[in-house]
């Protein structure tokens, strides 16, 4: 003689809700809302200082966002380029550059001024050669060579090096040859803008605040 299976509820177990039916023995109980869910057959557990997926409610990380402690990108870097002016060059060091610079076509003007005069009819062509080979000399330093690097061979002597104020980068030889240009408003009146960088915060000639330019150690 059999018997039905007793549905009864077990002492201390909670009767199932009404038209649930009661878990059969052996058969795994579905987790209850808010319950840690077990890890699956074959499954690994997540490791210590492994990173956890979001959590509900929890929005995850937008790509790109910077963490704690990290610069932000475009955030200039712990001393770059920008605001110290004790780095800024010394009136008397960009003397000494600009004198080094005039050093190196002096021999070709020298040349040029002996021919022109020497002439009895009037100048010859030699006078126009070394005048040509001395703005050669002249472009060349002043501008394909200071202009991407920075440095002509005056500035690269003393140790200094020519920038944009707003990129802190060298201005290239367009903006070099622009330069040249405005320093003939530093020559009237009276060399007063080639004094300029005396009490000026900036230290910058009336050409550097025209091209925007700095000199810098």
């Amino acid at each position: 003689m059999t018997y039905p299976p007793n549905n009864d509820p077990q002492y201390g177990q909670q009767p199932p809700p009404y038209g649930q039916q009661p878990p059969q023995y052996g058969q795994p109980q579905p987790p209850q809302y808010g319950q840690p869910q077990p890890p699956q057959y074959g499954q690994q557990p997540p490791q210590y200082g492994q990173q956890q997926p979001p959590q509900y409610g929890q929005q995850p990380p937008q790509y790109g966002a910077p963490q704690y402690g990290q610069p932000q990108y475009g955030a200039p870097a712990p001393g770059s380029y920008g605001a110290p002016s004790a780095n800024l060059a010394s009136w008397g060091q960009r003397v000494g550059a600009m004198l080094i610079d005039y050093v190196t076509i002096l021999p070709f003007s020298i040349l040029a001024s002996t021919v022109g005069r020497s002439s009895t009819n009037g100048l010859n062509l030699f006078y126009y050669v070394f005048e040509l080979l001395a703005i050669a000399l002249w472009g060349y330093n002043r501008w394909f060579q200071a202009g991407p690097t920075g440095q002509s061979w005056g500035k690269k002597a003393v140790g200094l090096r020519l920038l944009s104020e707003e990129t802190g980068q060298p201005i290239g030889a367009t903006n070099a040859f622009l330069r040249d240009l405005a320093h003939l408003l530093d020559w009237i009146p009276c060399f007063i803008g080639y004094l300029w960088p005396l009490w000026d915060q900036k230290k910058q000639t009336f050409a550097d605040k025209i091209i925007k330019t700095t000199v810098v150690k």
